[in-house]
């Protein structure tokens, strides 16, 4: 390629970058993360125990259908419209963990294994089919529809690996909380020391947060007799639900996660 064509391809690739339906990753976006962790948790907990779950799980499966009808609707970045879909896939793919251990009576660890190996799979026909896993690349609808499916597939997978750390390994809420809290700090350390493919740290990283979050929910959620704080997961739920929507509103007016271009193109599209 020549330098000229260097240069014509420049703005096409900013453009592409500009139009990404996905936030940039920065300290709020991790924050805001594992705060849908937590609170899908809790409010799956809360729906299924105060409804019938079949019930339940309709009511999840239809949010989580309409906020990516509106997710895929729009043409940028809008972060209330993505983080409701982040937390509606939150709720659902906790559901659907639950649904294969507790209504199925599937081990966590066959259900881990099962979602694991999913995962591997939309990555691998993911990458076969666009060469790329990365989220700075989300600017077409096949894109986007392999990035929400490995979204929904993660939550599921963090869920079953969360609630298999707590109760069949025996480490509590608490612990698992824990545990997974040092396992995040590796590719984190991986990636700022010793130069660990940063898709590989994202992926990595994204997909533990979904155990860091949820089990530190459980634990404030649950009774005393399952070693929780007893808050009680309705409480637990509307605070992070609270907190949720603060830091969303934060990202709104700050767009302290879009970078120049992305909002630029943004502001033009209005």
């Amino acid at each position: 390629m020549t330098i000229g064509e260097l240069r014509q391809d420049r703005p096409r690739a900013s453009a592409r970058h500009a139009m990404s339906k996905v936030p940039e990753v920065t300290v709020y976006f991790w924050i805001t993360k594992v705060l849908t962790t937590g609170m899908g948790e809790t409010t799956s907990d809360y729906l299924v125990h105060r409804l019938d779950p079949m019930i339940a799980v309709g009511l999840g499966g239809i949010g989580l259908v309409a906020s990516l009808a509106l997710q895929f609707a729009v043409r940028r970045y809008v972060p209330w419209i993505y983080w409701l879909a982040i937390v509606m896939v939150s709720v659902f793919g906790t559901m659907a963990a639950d649904v294969l251990h507790v209504g199925l009576g599937i081990p966590y660890l066959v259900s881990t294994t099962a979602f694991l190996v999913t995962l591997a799979v939309i990555f691998a026909a993911w990458y076969a089919t666009e060469k790329t896993l990365s989220i700075h690349s989300i600017y077409t609808r096949r894109r986007e529809a392999f990035y929400w499916a490995t979204v929904l597939t993660t939550f599921a997978l963090g869920t079953a690996a969360g609630d298999m750390a707590a109760s069949t390994m025996g480490f509590g809420y608490l612990g698992s909380g824990v545990l997974f809290a040092v396992v995040i700090a590796v590719p984190a350390v991986a990636y700022w020391r010793f130069g660990l493919n940063a898709i590989l740290a994202f992926w990595f990283a994204y997909i533990v947060t979904r155990p860091v979050g949820a089990s530190f929910a459980d634990w404030m959620g649950v009774p005393h007799s399952r070693s929780g704080l007893d808050w009680g997961t309705g409480p637990v739920s509307l605070v992070l639900t609270i907190v949720i929507v603060g830091f969303v509103g934060y990202l709104t007016v700050s767009r302290k996660d879009v970078n120049d271009a992305h909002g630029a193109e943004q502001s033009r599209l209005r």
